[in-house]
């Protein structure tokens, strides 16, 4: 229904949207429930060597488990649950969200057998389909088009401190007290921080922070065919899906799959994934995404090309660090090289956010959000962990003592696809700018 200055309680100062202070407030609780979501997701990629021991089950099932099958209900919910937020109060979606993956999350600390277990999975998918895209278009109604790529990329921090507190502390808690009750914890956080949501964070008024006047709140928002027909028309989110698909496949790969890799052909135990490895990969993946936004922040105010300059040159940098860190004996070096991959390789991540928010919509913005955690998630999540797992399995059935190895570097030659589509974009990424400007103005 129409959100009304007086019946949402929304913003209603065009020139001043929100104090700063509200702004910040609605930055960190978004960004604290973001982490919430991604401490959700990563936790079973922690505890693939620990759940196995109970649950025995093959390489390719945990691929399915952390990656496809939790994707498909992420992703296939994504885009409708981004059209309801494009429609009703964002904020309340998102609280009801955090709910609903957060106790699925308990759930999975119950699972026996691998189908109870992908159910939760499949649930906490559903669940966290109302996080990220409801979350940006706030977002994106609290802060101006030229604070955007900064304030995307301190968002998506959320990721890598998701990371590290699923990491640290999922892995101290699942070492102490068993890897059931780590589930658990996390889940009763979840719950926790909801009604904070909820109570403390208003509606923004759409389009509130546009340079040009907003639309009357009786316009409609976009179809979704409308909104899909905006990908197909402008090249640069036509490159921009695949690209960052790609990059996400590889990002999510390596993220689920080296705590793996480290303990069971480097010889960590869980104790020292939690101490050194989770801080590592919370705070690499942090200045990434972070810094992806900051360097495009910089880089745009000369050229908008650096919305794909930054992530190509990110993503080349990363794959020698990745062969060579691959190759080292004994983890602590290993642990080391594979810091320069952990930053690169999530550094398209703010950009390619800020970008869809800047070329969609007002009222598109987070299903056109959607649209692009579509491939995130369906070529990214879905595609990366499944394809390390078959082919770990496939090399240890030929015979190799170190399938892992060879499966996370089946991840390179995809980097370098992704780094020739980044450049490709970055032809067409001014034209596309104009021609936002004169058919989507607000």
């Amino acid at each position: 229904m129409p959100e009304t200055a007086h019946g949402a309680g929304v913003l209603t100062n065009p020139a001043d949207p929100a104090p700063p202070l509200k702004r910040t407030l609605a930055l960190v609780i978004l960004m604290a429930i973001g982490s919430i979501n991604y401490v959700d997701r990563q936790l079973l990629s922690l505890l693939i060597e620990p759940v196995r021991q109970d649950i025995p089950l093959s390489d390719t099932a945990f691929g399915l488990l952390t990656g496809l099958f939790f994707a498909l209900f992420y992703a296939s919910m994504g885009v409708p649950v981004a059209m309801l937020a494009d429609r009703i109060n964002r904020v309340r979606l998102v609280a009801i969200s955090c709910v609903m993956w957060s106790v699925c999350t308990g759930l999975c600390g119950f699972a026996q057998n691998f189908w109870q277990l992908a159910l939760a999975r499949f649930g906490v998918g559903i669940g966290e389909a109302g996080g990220t895209a409801p979350s940006l278009s706030i977002l994106s109604d609290y802060f101006r088009p030229d604070q955007r790529p900064a304030m995307i990329g301190l968002y998506t921090v959320n990721g890598p401190i998701g990371v590290f507190i699923g990491i640290s502390l999922g892995g101290f808690i699942a070492a102490q007290y068993g890897w059931r009750t780590a589930f658990f914890t996390v889940a009763l956080i979840g719950i926790a921080l909801a009604p904070i949501l909820w109570l403390l964070v208003r509606e923004p008024r759409r389009g509130a922070t546009e340079n040009s006047p907003p639309p009357p709140s009786e316009e409609k928002a976009p179809s979704l065919l409308s909104t899909i027909g905006i990908f197909l028309t402008l090249p640069t989110l036509r490159l921009l899906l695949p690209a960052s698909g790609l990059l996400a496949f590889v990002s999510y790969g390596l993220l689920n799959w080296l705590p793996a890799y480290l303990m069971r052909e480097r010889g960590m135990v869980l104790e020292e994934v939690a101490l050194w490895f989770g801080p590592a990969a919370g705070i690499c993946m942090g200045l990434g995404i972070w810094g992806g936004g900051a360097i495009v922040n910089i880089g745009a105010r000369k050229s908008l090309k650096a919305y794909a300059w930054a992530p190509a040159a990110s993503a080349f940098i990363g794959c020698p660090f990745l062969l060579a860190a691959l190759f080292m004996p004994g983890w602590g070096l290993s642990l080391i090289l594979l810091l320069v991959p952990m930053i690169c390789v999530v550094m398209y991540v703010a950009p390619a956010l800020a970008l869809t928010q800047n070329l969609a919509p007002l009222r598109a913005r987070a299903t056109a959000t959607a649209l692009l955690l579509l491939s995130f998630n369906l070529v990214g999540l879905g595609g990366g962990p499944l394809m390390i797992g078959v082919f770990s399995d496939i090399f240890s059935t030929l015979g190799s003592e170190n399938s892992l190895r060879w499966a996370l570097l089946s991840t390179i030659p995809i980097s370098l696809v992704a780094v020739a589509l980044y450049v490709r974009m970055g032809q067409t990424i001014i034209a596309d700018h104009e021609t936002r400007r004169i058919n989507y103005a607000p």
